[in-house]
């Protein structure tokens, strides 16, 4: 395995500038953000398309640190009822496929997006629970009609491209879960597979290792983020997992966003990085650090520490005690 960073940690950064401090880390991997709700901020999508120059120097800025770009990431909301935002982040996404495929990157992150409950509706609508059944009803008409031909037709267009798609299974999106990234990828093919980030999982009641055993058995992890989550005892009781107060109210809220460590202790991380090797995962852990408590440096620093002390670099060896 790999360890590397969501470079948009140091999107405030000129690109090569973000480079040296994920080298000067001791980092092997930069995930590249291309736009959408991450933002694009190192890279000019158009430009790189147009210019074989212009891609052969951004390629040459990562390898030449020793480093190599683990996939582009475009979360987004495809699938958003207003055509003309859904355009925006399609738009992206196949853009992104493109460059993918001609910087020979593996991988591209995004959403699965979120439709609404009918053709005409203006925002995103994310049932959550079977009953009422006006909820079952909308959950069917957006697989049948919007999830499934979307994911299809563009999936294989990124296949097509020799390009897999790495689906963040977030909250708030369509596919949020093991269970409903299967139920895609059964339906749109093996190109869809899970960005797996384990901050998502733990909020939603679900044990990362469990997911990484249910995704990894399928071959269905493309990519894995590496950020934590903590659980206030108290006003989970209060709020539920669902809590909809801002992530800025960190004293009052349910759960939020840790780095690694600081949400869950890292016997739990070696767990995690452990089953990913036993399923055959060994491409790379990249850390998106969205902890309040931190500034950007301490605790992108201290998740790099934590995770160097329990990743698995080396190939197994040949099981000589037997």
């Amino acid at each position: 395995m790999k360890l590397g960073i969501f470079l948009v940690l140091f999107g405030g950064h000129p690109f090569e500038k973000a480079l040296d401090l994920a080298a000067e880390a001791g980092l092997k991997a930069v995930e590249i953000g291309t736009g959408g709700y991450s933002g694009g901020s190192h890279v000019d999508l158009d430009e790189l398309l147009a210019n074989e120059t212009a891609r052969k120097q951004f390629k040459h800025a990562v390898e030449s640190r020793g480093m190599i770009i683990s996939a582009l990431s475009c979360h987004g909301n495809p699938l958003h009822p207003q055509k003309e935002i859904a355009a925006k982040f399609h738009d992206v996404y196949v853009k992104t496929v493109q460059l993918a495929q001609k910087l020979e990157v593996p991988v591209v992150n995004t959403f699965s997006g979120c439709p609404g409950d009918h053709e005409g509706a203006k925002y995103p609508n994310w049932p959550v629970a079977p009953w009422p059944n006006d909820y079952q009803e909308i959950l069917t008409w957006q697989w049948d009609n919007k999830i499934i031909p979307y994911w299809t037709e563009w999936g294989k267009y990124a296949a097509d491209h020799g390009v897999k798609i790495g689906l963040e299974l977030h909250g708030g999106f369509s596919v949020h879960s093991p269970g409903t990234l299967l139920r895609l990828r059964e339906a749109a093919g093996e190109v869809i597979g899970a960005n797996l980030d384990p901050s998502h999982m733990w909020w939603q009641g679900i044990d990362p290792v469990q997911a990484v055993s249910i995704l990894g058995r399928q071959g269905a992890i493309h990519h894995f983020h590496a950020k934590d989550t903590s659980i206030d005892p108290i006003n989970v009781n209060k709020h539920g997992i669902t809590d909809m107060q801002s992530y800025t109210k960190m004293l009052d809220r349910a759960w939020q966003f840790r780095t690694v460590g600081y949400g869950h202790d890292m016997k739990t991380w070696s767990d995690i990085i452990s089953t990913l090797r036993l399923v055959g995962y060994d491409y790379v852990v990249s850390i998106e650090h969205e902890d309040g408590l931190m500034s950007v440096e301490e605790g992108f620093s201290k998740a790099v520490r934590n995770l160097q002390g329990i990743l698995i670099e080396e190939a197994p060896s040949e099981a000589w005690w037997v």
